[in-house]
């Protein structure tokens, strides 16, 4: 029998730091109503709140020197539909996965689906991998994917985006995202423009193939595995692809995957503007594509991204829309106790930019208050929303301390029994 964590043993746990939440969350709501906010509506805004596990997430991640599997890793995709389940249970805030094939691929998608749906999850956008040579692939992506020299390496990459579909189409997904390594080590050793004509003409066969609810998610990177230029390298790469495909193909923002110090809430306002922002990869970095756990390093960023998401909302900005998952790799920590904490300050953020007053923010910037406006998100910043945040997971059963409930419950324990290390496992990314 497969093992976890009981509704009853949360509740157990629950129950001693009840009291301590609720007096806590009481003097939260009284600080908030001097300030005209309502607690109960930031409360219940956060309940909604939901962002994306990737499936490869759930395993330990690595560097390009090394990968140190950890114990009781997921074997196989119903392993780590498990581990995202014993996410969602105990922060009630990732209620759907994000799958990447070819890790994932089953041959039996509505097992799959079932077995999701059983421990109350569904599918958020699937991803496609032309990024790496499988052991069964023909033809290699050494050189590229989609926009290789060859035809038949870019027919090898189209058919298999075509496969993500219709696999995602089978699990009720309504997304691809496309990410591809292709790009040039040398100068001279790519054209740049013939290799991103090719790109366009490989995903416009992609996005014909897209059913007419779905939509595809463009990633770029500005470098790595490429070094030297990268096909698609930056956002304003990404928009004009998007914008020659058609509506239905978007811009996905990772936080990760852009030059030094580049305004990505700057960023998220022009995508927004244009209907083209597809969504986020959540992390956290110090140097480049990190892949850090999200809030870790810079959570004043990860605010002012909520904070534009916020306002564009709120301002109903036309086609606003977007998908939110998690992307982080995990080499030194317990992936499961990353990937809560990363989901809580996901809603953290987004809770400080629904407390920000949208009026005085607006007075001091009309005003040219330069110091005023700051002092206005900042306001929203420090404010400890924690008992906020544990309410919410409380009123919809989730762990007033999913950490601490977790580490208690011995979930690692048991899955190191009942899963034991099997070679060449896809838990996460090398």
């Amino acid at each position: 029998m497969s093992h976890q964590i009981s509704a009853d043993f949360i509740a157990e746990r629950n129950r001693a730091a009840e009291a301590a939440t609720t007096e806590d969350y009481q003097a939260l709501s009284r600080q908030l109503g001097r300030r005209g906010i309502d607690a109960e509506a930031i409360t219940n805004a956060v309940m909604a709140f939901s962002v994306a596990i990737p499936t490869w997430g759930v395993g330990t991640g690595g560097t390009r020197f090394a990968r140190f599997p950890g114990p009781g890793e997921p074997r196989n995709i119903f392993d780590k539909i498990e581990d995202c389940a014993t996410i969602h249970q105990l922060v009630r805030a990732t209620a759907t996965i994000s799958p990447h094939f070819p890790w994932d691929k089953t041959s039996d998608p509505k097992a799959l689906h079932e077995a999701a749906a059983s421990r109350g999850l569904g599918f958020d956008a699937v991803n496609s991998n032309t990024f790496q040579d499988q052991p069964d692939q023909k033809l290699s992506y050494r050189f590229g994917s989609l926009s290789h020299v060859e035809a038949r390496v870019r027919a090898q990459a189209i058919a298999h985006n075509l496969e993500c579909i219709e696999l995602g189409r089978k699990l009720g997904s309504k997304a691809l995202t496309v990410w591809i390594g292709d790009g040039s080590n040398f100068a001279g050793q790519s054209n740049l423009t013939s290799a991103f004509d090719r790109y366009l003409d490989s995903m416009r066969e992609i996005y014909g193939a897209l059913p007419e609810d779905w939509r595809v998610f463009i990633e770029h990177k500005l470098y790595e595995p490429a070094f030297y230029s990268t096909v698609i390298s930056d956002w304003g790469t990404s928009f004009a692809a998007a914008l020659e495909l058609g509506p239905k193909a978007l811009c996905l923002v990772d936080l990760g995957h852009h030059a030094p110090n580049v305004n990505i809430e700057q960023i998220v306002a022009r995508l927004t503007r244009f209907k083209k922002l597809a969504g986020f990869h959540f992390n956290d970095s110090k140097y480049g594509d990190d892949d850090l756990d999200t809030g870790s390093v810079e959570p004043f960023r990860l605010f002012l991204v909520f904070n534009e998401l916020v306002d564009a909302k709120q301002r109903r900005a036309e086609g606003f829309a977007p998908a939110y998952m998690i992307d982080q790799s995990h080499n030194v920590t317990d992936p499961i106790e990353s990937l809560i904490q990363s989901a809580i300050e996901l809603q953290r953020a987004y809770a400080q930019a629904l407390i920000v007053d949208r009026q005085a923010l607006a007075a001091a910037q009309g005003a040219n208050d330069a110091l005023g406006a700051h002092l206005e998100l900042k306001r929203a910043f420090t404010t400890d929303l924690s008992p906020l945040l544990a309410t919410a997971r409380l009123r919809t059963g989730g762990a007033i301390a999913p950490i601490e409930t977790y580490r208690a419950s011995n979930y690692r324990a048991h899955k190191t029994k009942e899963r034991p290390p099997v070679a060449g496992t896809s838990a996460g990314i090398v």
